[in-house]
């Protein structure tokens, strides 16, 4: 090796040390570790993507714990972590970072100094790493570190959002980490051989099979006033290339103001008008002056690039009337909040994950390439899955991964703190019902407003 192969700057050890910091917090499966398991018999194990460039951006992603949410073992980790985090809370915890301006590489001052002493109490940061006032790139390695463990973007730099979750009290931590002990607890039993925990707080999904994550999926779930219910459900067959039928309060509240000022609009959004005899209509033969357009039905034709279901629609039978899909706003998925739906859940590598659920269905040949192939052929087809995969929707906010604790934000305030361990910058508040129609905000651009609260679903369940 030259001396110029083997040159390695401070910021280059720095960064390839963050890596590895994901890498724990996460149960290190990374990019490598993927790829060398193609070899392994696992067809989904390297998460590879699709011809859907929006989903992901592979030089952001963070390795994933093969450790399933719903286990003996995350519940186990959790008590241990219960243990450290009441020690702490006992020392008198952590001293608060002042958020005056956004720390970075290059930053001086006692702002960095009270980082780093709130970055070592928590195992961030090495005690080794002393108290000096330069933001330096063993300190940003420090932050992606914590950053991973909080489901924020690893940036490195420290802004609002990571202010926020850094000056959590101590005590508070350990409340959390108590609350959701019992969480994990109510799903100690049998969740089946193969299963999907879908975690709405972490919006995210992992599809687990003999007691291993198979796939990891970033997700877009409910909004605060219009939450993704806490059930537990069967996924029992697909829809390629759906149709999407608006509902009725999405006709009054929102096709009928945008065709006001834009008579285009229905047109530009692929969405036929259907009357009572099952012919379709041209929208000038409707009066949007009055509410005329409620006595017909309104279709969105099939297509990822503009139906508000994407390519795939995934049936799970419960009573809230939600289901998961795919979106053809695929942006969300690089966003830290993804608090965005109706209720329903929309799912990051979508082709992937009907993959591994229809494995072994219909004639066996339920593979990505003919998942591909049918998406590509634009044509409604159906299949069922032979087995009906067990679907768990939770709501657990902290639990940890081996010595790795993690958090995140009380989005839905079910921990019991007054404005709950994460202060969110979403204001409305208002919890309103989820069913009668899953997925009005779907309609591209979506807003709509509702009425009618309900109570919050319960938590900590056993489902079974």
């Amino acid at each position: 090796m030259t001396k110029q192969n083997s040159t390695i700057t401070r910021r280059d050890f720095s960064r390839s040390l963050a890596l590895g910091f994901a890498g724990a917090a996460t149960g290190g499966f990374g990019v490598a570790q993927a790829q060398t398991a193609r070899g392994d018999g696992n067809p989904f194990r390297s998460q590879v993507e699709w011809a859907q460039n929006y989903d992901a951006d592979a030089r952001l992603a963070v390795p994933r714990s093969v450790t399933p949410l719903l286990s003996a073992q995350t519940a186990g980790s959790t008590e241990q972590a219960i243990q450290r985090y009441r020690q702490l809370a006992t020392q008198g915890g952590w001293q608060p970072v002042p958020a005056a301006q956004a720390l970075k590489v290059g930053t001086r001052g006692n702002g960095v100094i009270a980082l780093r002493r709130r970055l070592i109490v928590t195992g961030d940061l090495t005690e080794q790493a002393g108290n000096s006032p330069v933001f330096d790139s063993y300190v940003e390695a420090a932050v992606r570190r914590f950053q991973v463990r909080h489901g924020i973007s690893p940036t490195g730099v420290v802004a609002k959002e990571t202010f926020t979750a850094l000056n959590v009290p101590a005590q508070e931590r350990l409340r959390q980490l108590e609350i959701n002990l019992v969480r994990l607890r109510a799903f100690s039993g049998n969740l089946g051989e193969r299963h999907v925990t879908m975690n709405i707080p972490a919006a995210a999904v992992e599809t687990v099979e003999n007691g291993q994550i198979v796939t990891h999926h970033i997700a877009g779930v409910g909004k605060i006033d219009r939450q993704s219910p806490v059930m537990q459900a069967r996924a029992t067959d697909i829809n390629f290339n759906p149709f999407w039928t608006v509902p009725a309060s999405i006709i009054r509240k929102d096709l009928i103001p945008k065709m006001q000022k834009d008579p285009n609009y229905l047109t530009e959004n692929k969405i036929r008008i259907i009357n009572k005899a099952g012919q379709e209509i041209p929208p000038a033969q409707v009066n949007w002056n009055s509410m005329e357009a409620t006595n017909y039905m309104f279709r969105q034709d099939p297509g990822g690039d503009v139906n508000s279901l994407g390519f795939v629609r995934i049936n799970i039978a419960n009573p809230h009337g939600v289901y998961m899909h795919d979106t053809p706003a695929k942006g969300i998925f690089g966003d830290d909040y993804r608090f965005v739906s109706s209720g329903c859940v929309r799912v990051q590598n979508v082709r992937d994950f009907v993959a591994w659920l229809l494995k072994g269905s219909g004639d066996g040949n339920w593979n990505r390439d003919r998942i591909d192939e049918v998406i590509r052929s634009g044509q409604r087809v159906d299949a069922r899955i032979n087995t009906p995969v067990n679907v768990y929707w939770v709501y657990v906010t902290a639990w940890a991964d081996r010595d790795v604790v993690h958090f995140r934000e009380d989005i839905y305030r079910r921990d019991g703190f007054p404005g709950g361990a994460v202060a969110s910058n979403n204001a409305p508040q208002t919890i309103q019902p989820v069913g009668a129609s899953p997925d009005e905000d779907l309609l591209p651009p979506a807003g709509v407003s509702r009425a009618g609260p309900r109570p919050a679903a319960p938590i900590g369940q056993n489902f079974r």
